[in-house]
C-alpha cells in the first residue's frame, strides 16, 4: 500500500477505545456485587480487549503504531465508587448504543471506498459485536431498572407500614390520654358532689 492510509486515524481511534473500555469494564467487573452484572461486563469486556488487540495489529500490519494519550481515565474512578451499577451505565451512557433499527455511530465507518478487504473485514466483525454489546447493555439497564422500581416499592411498603405502626400507637395514646382525662373530669365532679351533701 502506497502512501499513509486516509482510515489509519479510524484504526487507531477504536484501538484505544477498546483498550480503555477493557480496563474499566474488567474493573467495573471486579467491583459489583451483582453476579448478572458481572457476567455481562466480563463478555463486553473480553470482546473490547480482543478489538484493542487486533487493531492494533492491523495498524502494525500497515506499518505504523498505535498512539495513545497518558491520561487517567474517569470511568475507572466511576466504576469503581460506591454508585449502583445502573447509575454506572448511565453516567457511561451504556444503554444508548443499541439504537435498534435507527442509524448508530457504526453506520459511517464505511464511507471511506479505500478500506482494504483485511481491515473492512476487521471492522464488519467489530460492528456486529459492538452493536451485540450494545443490546447486551441496554438489556442489562432495564433488568437493573426493574429491581430498582421492586427495591422502590417494597421500601414503600416498609414505610406504609412502618406508618401504620405509629398512627396505631397514637391511636392507642390518643385512646389513653381520653381515658385519663375522663376520669379526671368526673373525679373532681363527684367529690365536689360529696363536699356539698356534707
Amino acid at each position: 500500500m502506497s502512501g499513509k492510509p486516509s482510515y489509519l486515524g479510524l484504526l487507531n481511534a477504536v484501538a484505544v477505545a477498546e483498550e480503555r473500555a477493557h480496563a474499566y469494564l474488567n474493573a467495573w467487573a471486579a467491583a459489583t456485587k451483582s453476579d448478572d452484572v458481572r457476567a455481562v461486563l466480563l463478555t463486553i469486556a473480553a470482546r473490547e480487549g480482543e478489538h484493542a488487540m487486533s487493531f492494533a495489529r492491523r495498524i502494525n500490519e500497515l506499518g505504523y503504531e498505535v498512539r495513545r494519550k497518558d491520561e487517567r481515565d474517569p470511568a475507572i474512578a466511576l466504576v469503581t465508587s460506591d454508585r449502583s451499577d445502573l447509575e454506572k451505565l448511565e453516567s457511561l451512557r451504556l444503554h444508548e448504543i443499541d439504537t435498534g433499527d435507527k442509524p448508530d455511530i457504526f453506520d459511517d465507518l464505511f464511507k471511506d471506498h479505500t478500506i482494504d478487504i483485511a481491515t473492512g473485514a476487521l471492522l464488519g466483525r467489530y460492528i456486529a459485536e459492538e452493536r451485540d454489546s450494545g443490546r447486551l447493555f441496554r438489556q442489562c439497564h432495564a433488568l437493573l431498572k426493574q429491581a430498582e422500581s421492586r427495591t422502590a416499592l417494597n421500601t414503600n411498603d416498609d414505610r406504609v407500614a412502618s406508618l401504620e405502626r405509629k398512627l396505631d400507637a397514637l391511636c392507642g395514646t390518643v385512646e389513653q390520654l381520653c381515658t385519663a382525662v375522663q376520669s379526671m373530669t368526673s373525679a373532681p365532679n363527684g367529690t365536689r358532689a360529696k363536699a356539698r351533701a356534707k
